[in-house]
């Protein structure tokens, strides 16, 4: 597996993979499908840093990106992780999340913060199992499509 910083090229087939678990439901906040436009922009936020994770082949199997958020101090920064349908707990997570480590501490960042679904049992399990620690549930939050969901937030010391 090749675990490389995300380019703007890759922006289409992240969109699909994201676009598969979102159809499936349940483990992501996002309702709506994506485009690569939306991704791509994303990916040009300031001070955003996106990682994938390939195949030898360059299959995708997952990324995850960090970025600064509104409502958090400026020495943290957000973060999400998507592996491909079928294709967890093969560490791909694991590699992304060396990458992630390493980018937010050259950038100066203190802390990760991770808002999960507290119905996502694989998404607290990851981040539980790389050393992110219980902040606050967030009660009866409502999602883009109406749904109402608890959330965790837990948050990862650098």
């Amino acid at each position: 597996m090749i675990v490389r910083r995300a380019a703007a090229l890759d922006a289409r087939h992240m969109a699909a993979l994201l676009n598969e678990i979102i159809a499936k439901g349940g483990t992501t906040a996002k309702t709506d499908p994506v485009t690569a436009d939306e991704i791509a922009q994303k990916m040009n936020a300031p001070q955003a840093i996106w990682h994938l994770a390939e195949d030898e082949n360059g299959n995708l199997k997952g990324f995850q990106y960090f970025a600064p958020h509104p409502d958090l101090p400026a020495n943290t920064v957000d973060i999400a992780t998507f592996v491909k349908l079928g294709e967890t707990g093969l560490g791909i997570g694991s590699r992304l999340f060396d990458a992630t480590k390493t980018a937010a501490r050259a950038h100066g960042y203190a802390y990760i913060n991770a808002v999960i679904r507290a119905d996502n049992s694989g998404g607290l399990a990851y981040y539980q199992s790389r050393g992110f620690e219980h902040v606050k549930m967030l009660s009866n939050q409502t999602l883009a499509d109406g749904t109402i969901v608890d959330k965790v937030v837990k948050r990862f010391e650098l």
